[in-house]
């Protein structure tokens, strides 16, 4: 890892911008291939149910240890951090992943597929509150942490369509081994571009002086938020879980599906760009309040509208679905203490992933239950529950920031 030499108190404004720079470029490419390596896993599943004759039961097994891995270690990685640097364990976690997928790339069965995966998922542990952190130290100083931290959400949904319609395209001329193998290729390569981007101890250099006197944050906003995402992603993943069948019922076929989820796939990436900067404006809670309104006022639509007008509305919904992560990432900073940032990160993408992946059992249930339109009603009821947390966060981060 290249080191910089401590400027002069005249020479720091013009070296802290590249240090920001590449602090950013650095986060934005490892969120785009974690994120990217992630989603992949949804191309090769079938692949691998086919060729090692797999259950159902087993597929779900294999893509449970990866996210399963990942958030379960992600609190552990931001404490490592601490004893081994952001910057090395966030290179080695994207090295990890690599071999993982080189490592799927040879396997022989369930076996060496599951390990393979639970080592992808503890490389991938390391991005979220690394990466995220590493943005906001390196912004701080100069402002503009939340827009940047909009634009390194954005690029993680860069990768989740980049890679898997690259793998997409290659299993059309090589087999998913090969596949496999390039892709484990390319994240090796991507760990040594981290290695010559990530500015070494950038964030000693570009802190502001006044952080060390900002207290420890608030430990009841910072709740608050973790509700609110929490909230949001379950909301988020229980919407998309559902989508499909709701298509279906209004006469959907197999490529309208895939159109539809293109759409608000597309607009949740420009959300989450977007509102990254609408709440550097307006504020959080008014973007959370807008963002969220919208989402549950238009998932009701969705139950009721035909075909052309729901898949008219999807890229609306997509922005307003996904946006509201963006502003939700940006409070984390404003929240934590000023050395336990890695930390917060870690909680709160631990608590997003965790309801994330629960939340299509509890609506699956319930739908099953009462049927979609009824579990829809009680999704969209769900995002108004961060309305009032919301209000909580941002009378928290004012009470900091006036303290600081």
């Amino acid at each position: 890892m290249n080191s910089i030499s401590q400027p002069l108190p005249s020479e720091q404004p013009p070296t802290a911008d590249p240090i920001r720079r590449r602090a950013l470029v650095a986060a934005c490419t490892a969120h785009a291939v974690h994120d990217g390596l992630t989603d992949l896993i949804y191309v090769l599943l079938p692949l691998w149910q086919a060729q090692f004759a797999l259950s159902l039961a087993q597929v779900g097994l294999l893509r449970g240890a990866y996210s399963g891995t990942m958030a379960a270690i992600q609190l552990l990685a931001s404490r490592a951090a601490r004893r081994w640097g952001r910057e090395r364990l966030l290179i080695g976690g994207t090295v990890l992943a690599g071999f993982a997928y080189l490592l799927a790339g040879q396997a022989d069965g369930l076996v060496m597929l599951l390990l393979a995966l639970m080592l992808g998922g503890l490389g991938a542990s390391t991005q979220h509150p690394l990466a995220s952190s590493l943005v906001t130290d390196t912004h701080e100083a100069g402002g503009g942490v939340k827009q940047a931290l909009s634009h390194y959400n954005f690029s993680g949904d860069i990768g989740k369509t980049l890679i898997p319609g690259l793998v997409g395209l290659l299993l059309t001329v090589v087999s998913w081994r090969a596949s496999a193998t390039l892709i484990g290729l390319l994240a090796l390569g991507c760990a040594a571009l981290l290695w010559w981007l990530v500015p070494a101890r950038a964030s000693a250099q570009v802190r502001p002086a006044k952080r060390a006197a900002r207290g420890l944050g608030s430990v009841r906003g910072l709740r608050a938020l973790l509700c609110t995402g929490t909230l949001d992603s379950a909301a988020r993943m229980g919407f998309l879980t559902f989508l499909p069948f709701i298509l279906q019922s209004k006469g959907a076929g197999t490529a309208g599906i895939g159109l539809a989820l293109m759409l608000l796939f597309i607009g949740g990436a420009f959300g989450k760009l977007l509102c990254g900067y609408l709440g550097a404006r307006i504020g959080m809670m008014k973007t959370v309040w807008l963002t969220e309104s919208t989402t549950s006022i238009l998932i009701v639509l969705a139950i009721f509208l035909p075909q052309a007008g729901l898949m008219a509305m999807l890229p609306l919904l997509g922005l307003a679905l996904n946006g509201t992560s963006s502003v939700l990432y940006g409070a984390v900073p404003e929240l934590a203490g000023p050395d336990k940032r890695e930390h917060a990160f870690a909680l709160f993408y631990t608590a997003t992933i965790g309801s994330g992946a629960l939340a299509p059992v509890v609506f699956g249930r319930l739908g099953d239950a009462t049927g979609i339109a009824a579990a829809m009603g009680v999704l969209a009821a769900v995002l108004l529950l961060t309305l009032p947390l919301a209000w909580v966060v941002e009378r928290e981060s004012q009470r900091v920031l006036a303290e600081g």
